[in-house]
């Protein structure tokens, strides 16, 4: 139980910093701006999906969870 404790505590601390960096440097750079991005803006109405970010997302924690568990 200790364990999963100290695991859960690491886990909040790289969010906490992740977070940090993310807060202080304005984002991700282009990441939510690529082409393909879903983008519809109709009088008063916007709607936007980042269909490929999400894909490059989780292509990137997929290979990271299979390099893992290796």
């Amino acid at each position: 139980m200790q364990d999963l404790g100290k695991m859960v505590f690491i886990l909040g601390l790289v969010l906490v910093i992740a977070g940090a960096i993310l807060w202080k440097t304005g984002g991700l750079g282009g990441l939510g701006q690529l082409p393909g991005d879903i983008f519809v803006k109709k009088g008063n109405s916007t709607f936007y999906f980042p269909i490929v970010t999400c894909i490059i997302i989780s292509l990137v924690l997929t290979l990271l969870s299979w390099l893992f568990r290796k």
